[in-house]
């Protein structure tokens, strides 16, 4: 597999590659050399947020690549402190600056929990994507009653809601409405916060095609329509296994069986993600 090669999930023109890195937890040099890798191996996706605190880090990564600026898609999200409109604008030039940039391909409202109204921020980010500096806007943590609320409050049409999304976290609702809005549902911790590595269930199909666990359940996550995938990783192998998913296809009896875990599978996972949280 050639590292340009990996595809995108497509919504009302607008490409984004289907594969990303996500950076949550992940700073300083860790931070760095993890966005590095990521872009040295072909991945053209950075996902980061205010919150994160490494945003500077992720902008250093991007300038000492070779990668051009208009290859990659870079997503930062508003922190809660930053929600009313002249805190948007404000932190949103703070978060262009540290990244080294003058546009962000998506910003985000990091969840819908917020002091100030909806509306508010969303009248300010319509302001940014007017003035060039943000390509397209979207929410992060929406259900979907909050999703199609913010939808109708936005002037320009949001491009993804990005939430947890894997085997043990069903998000049926939220894909239905995504596909049927034209929406990309941006998956982070698609390995369940690691409780998919030792799922005997996904070792098992992983067996089958010579794959491991965590590729498994990335795979199953990307056979869902209008679903990108923004893993965590830090280490070279796995940033590159991560990407390795593009080249076999999970049966249809396959993905529901993943789809349908038991009980225990169901309450380990879950237990790991609200953990997480």
């Amino acid at each position: 597999m050639s590292e340009t090669d990996i595809p995108d999930v497509t919504v009302r023109g607008v490409d984004v590659p289907a594969l990303g890195l996500g950076t949550w937890r992940l700073a300083g040099e860790d931070c760095r050399r993890a966005v590095e890798t990521a872009l040295s191996v072909g991945y053209r996706h950075v996902d980061t947020a205010q919150a994160y605190g490494n945003e500077r880090e992720v902008g250093d990564a991007v300038a000492a690549s070779e990668v051009d600026r208009e290859a990659l898609f870079l997503t930062t999200k508003l922190v809660n402190g930053n929600r009313a409109y002249d805190d948007v604008l404000r932190s949103t030039e703070e978060s262009l600056a540290k990244l080294g940039t003058s546009y962000l391909d998506c910003l985000l409202i990091h969840n819908p929990f917020q002091r100030e109204p909806v509306e508010e921020t969303l009248r300010a980010m319509d302001e940014l994507v007017d003035a060039g500096k943000v390509r397209h806007i979207g929410v992060s943590n929406f259900g979907v009653d909050r999703l199609h609320a913010a939808r109708e409050a936005a002037d320009h049409e949001l491009l993804t809601d990005q939430v947890q999304f894997n085997p043990y976290w069903d998000q049926s609702a939220l894909l239905d409405y995504c596909e049927i809005h034209d929406l990309v549902l941006t998956a982070y911790s698609p390995l369940g916060h690691g409780g998919v590595l030792e799922d005997p269930v996904l070792a098992e199909v992983g067996e089958r095609y010579g794959r491991s666990p965590a590729q498994v359940a990335i795979r199953w996550c990307l056979q869902h329509p209008n679903v990108a995938v923004i893993p965590k990783a830090t280490s070279r192998e796995h940033i590159a296994a991560n990407r390795e998913v593009f080249d076999f296809e999970l049966s249809d009896a396959e993905v529901e069986r993943i789809r349908r875990p038991s009980k225990a599978r169901a309450l380990s996972g879950a237990i790991r993600s609200r953990l997480s949280i």
